[in-house]
């Protein structure tokens, strides 16, 4: 299979070329501006790709409440002009997505399904789903929600959760991690190796209802169980041999300018119905990731 990788500089597109090797044809900025429908059909119509997988997205989540212009051209329109150049060609598109499209619901307390209707409450939540929903214009859709993505220690461009609270660390300064909101961290490895499992099912027509292949539409993709950021802090430390004071505070003392989901747990029963690699707890991948360190 001939890929495009859209987003290709990030820990996740980066992966994903590197588990394609060969087979990806890798997209940047530097090498296309998803925002200008004309290039996007001509460069997508010249590779004649069998799938493109689109990991491109404004994720600066604060930022985008000032900036809700740019942060759906590149969220939202940018998707419609990679749809509609897969229309022309008949070919997969896979929209990377978030667990951010939930959250409406403070008291929710029960992971969320793909066929529960998304709440999003912030700029850059809203423009995530407006991608999924231009996604889905496509007959040949993966729309794919992950989470907490942290990408191998060994990617330099990496910017994650797990990285940052290593070099706060390495200050040795007390800490203050958010203790309310209630997450699934994803390591890109394994969610990558999932993408590429549900590509695998879609060559030569064999995807979709009734034709040996996972029906089209959206699948959750996420690390097994949950916590908070600062229970995922304390473990990242424990794991790392690090002492370090670490104190819990709520979303209100952090005061960041963008509502988030107070519970954003996605449920991967439809993922790993499909026989696909295992997604494993995330106190277990984790580990894997100190290993590599």
């Amino acid at each position: 299979m001939k890929i495009v990788v859209t987003g290709a500089n990030g820990q996740l597109g980066g992966e994903l070329c590197r588990m394609l090797g060969d087979g990806a044809a890798p997209l940047d900025i530097d090498t296309l501006d998803l925002t200008d429908g004309p290039a996007v059909l001509e460069t997508i119509e010249h590779l004649r790709p069998d799938a493109a997988i689109n990991c491109a997205a404004y994720t600066q989540v604060d930022l985008a409440e000032s900036e809700p212009e740019k942060a759906h051209a590149i969220n939202a329109t940018a998707v419609e002009h990679l749809a509609a150049a897969c229309r022309g060609l008949d070919c997969t598109l896979m929209q990377v997505s978030t667990d951010y499209v939930f959250g409406g619901d403070a008291m929710r307390r029960t992971p969320y399904k793909e066929t529960d209707a998304p709440s999003p409450q912030s700029v850059y939540a809203k423009t995530k789903l407006a991608g999924e929903q231009a996604a889905a214009t496509v007959a040949k859709h993966f729309i794919v929600r992950t989470c907490g993505l942290y990408a191998r220690p060994d990617d330099p461009r990496a910017k994650n959760f797990v990285r940052t609270m290593l070099q706060l660390a390495a200050k040795g300064k007390p800490l203050r991690v958010v203790d309310d909101q209630c997450f699934c961290p994803s390591y890109v490895p394994h969610v990558a190796r999932a993408m590429f499992f549900l590509l695998q099912q879609s060559r030569a027509g064999q995807c979709g209802a009734g034709q040996g292949g996972p029906p089209w539409g959206i699948y959750h993709v996420v690390g097994g169980g949950s916590t908070t950021c600062y229970n995922f802090a304390v473990e990242i430390f424990r794991q790392a041999g690090i002492d370090i004071s670490v104190e819990p505070i709520t979303t209100a003392e952090f005061g960041a300018a963008a509502v988030r989901p107070a519970y954003s747990v996605l449920d991967t029963t439809a993922y790993h119905s499909l026989g696909g690699p295992r997604m494993p707890d995330w106190k277990t991948a984790l580990a894997e990731y100190m290993k590599s360190l």
